[in-house]
């Protein structure tokens, strides 16, 4: 059971965790009250999860356990959003990666041409690395997982005898809004850093005893990771000014020079960058994988379903790779932190309307598994988390959402609607 919680935490501390701190820096030490209540959050969904893993053990697909309950339609939405959300939002690793890697490089983190270069060469590197197959991929995601996280921890560790209470609280709120207003408005970026959570539903098959087990594995992995974030975003605020921090592509090796000196911002921002772009590999594999399952059920071109012979979505992530190059291109901005925050915008948008298909299909039920009182408070629990992320994020990008949606499944009654799924 400790393996499996700390497999579910591994899938949640990733590119948030390396760059959300200086994302955060520019709202004040106050953020520290979001990562509580998106830990909450977090953890509600995580026992929507668990819950479905417990009834549909051998799901790994949203269409599994939505389907059953809400439909075709609400099956194709919850997996395509999913597989969506997933390979946007490998662009905003790809973002954070590149971010520590050059402070590394002897060139201008500063130029948008190098940040969009480098950016585009980290996603075809990854999916190179992807044609290798999923084995040689989980390999690679091991090494960059002990190798990356060792010195960050030791930053961690370390850090809090330079922890300046002074300074954390000199920039407590630097909105000028209230305290409530910037708690609220951070909760969608926040929950990025939980995108990932779902993943512990699927790890029914290494634990012993799992319907008592994965619930506990699941849960015990989102508040490690809270408590890892929450810990991470007040050391940082309080040993570098919030305006140093904002302004960081590679926040972590700025504190690290704070702590031990110059010599160790090459140190953490190498492991930093190795530990992201572990995860870019990792979620491209996820969203490769996810294209294939939507594909074999009819949500999807059939390109996406076709499979090499070791076991790679060669075709499919060629595709996911050219239009992660567009999103590129398309979300660059000034900072790094800016293209980060938009990006991961769009994406917490996009994943919690497929959360949305959990709850609902835990309050609604099946003819031959009618939802308990236990599923349905846990329904209502995970539709109240997901209402308060999407009316914490701007309207404009709420609008955004709720069009690709209608365009989605227009497009899916119109060509896909009568088409007959594959087995998967």
């Amino acid at each position: 059971m400790l393996l499996a919680t700390f497999v579910v935490a591994n899938n949640m501390i990733g590119s948030g965790f390396f760059l959300l701190p200086a994302s955060l820096a520019g709202q004040g030490g106050v953020t520290a009250l979001s990562w509580l209540l998106g830990t909450v959050i977090a953890v509600v969904l995580g026992g929507a999860f668990a819950r479905l893993a417990r009834d549909y053990p051998k799901l790994n697909c949203p269409d599994d356990y939505v389907r059953p309950s809400l439909g075709r339609d609400m099956g194709f939405l919850a997996t395509t959003l999913y597989w969506a959300s997933s390979w946007i939002g490998n662009n905003a690793i790809a973002v954070a990666a590149f971010g520590y890697l050059v402070t590394l490089l002897p060139i201008d983190g500063g130029d948008s041409t190098w940040r969009i270069a480098g950016q585009v060469g980290l996603i075809w590197l990854m999916f190179a690395i992807n044609l290798l197959g999923p084995r040689q991929v989980a390999k690679f995601q091991s090494f960059c997982v002990v190798f990356g996280l060792l010195p960050v921890a030791v930053v961690l560790l370390g850090g809090w005898g330079h922890f300046d209470a002074d300074l954390y609280a000199a920039a407590w709120n630097v909105t000028g809004q209230s305290d409530a207003h910037v708690v609220f408005s951070n909760l969608a970026p926040i929950f990025w850093a939980f995108v990932g959570l779902e993943t512990g539903a699927m790890v029914a098959g290494i634990v012993h005893d799992p319907d008592e087990n994965v619930p506990r594995a699941t849960l015990g992995g989102i508040v490690l990771a809270g408590v890892v974030y929450l810990l991470s975003s007040v050391l940082v605020m309080g040993i570098v000014p919030a305006a140093e921090l904002a302004a960081s592509s590679a926040p972590f090796a700025l504190v690290a020079g704070q702590i031990f000196g110059a010599w160790a911002i090459p140190v953490i921002a190498a492991a930093a960058a190795l530990k992201a772009t572990g995860t870019l590999g990792g979620w491209m594999l996820v969203s490769g994988e996810s294209g294939a399952r939507a594909a074999q059920r009819g949500y999807l071109p059939a390109v996406f379903g076709r499979l090499m012979a070791n076991g790679a979505a060669g075709p499919g992530l060629a595709i996911i790779a050219a239009a992660m190059t567009a999103i590129a291109f398309l979300t660059l901005a000034p900072t790094v932190s800016g293209q980060f925050e938009t990006i991961i915008g769009m994406v917490v948008l996009l994943v919690v309307l497929a959360y949305v298909a959990a709850g609902l299909s835990l309050l609604v039920g099946t003819p031959t598994r009618p939802s308990g009182l236990k599923e349905r408070a846990l329904g209502v629990g995970a539709l109240l988390a997901c209402s308060l992320l999407i009316f914490s994020s701007p309207w404009s990008m709420v609008g955004g959402a709720a069009l690709v949606v209608l365009l989605a499944w227009v497009g899916f009654r119109l060509l896909g609607g009568r088409a007959q799924p594959s087995q998967p």
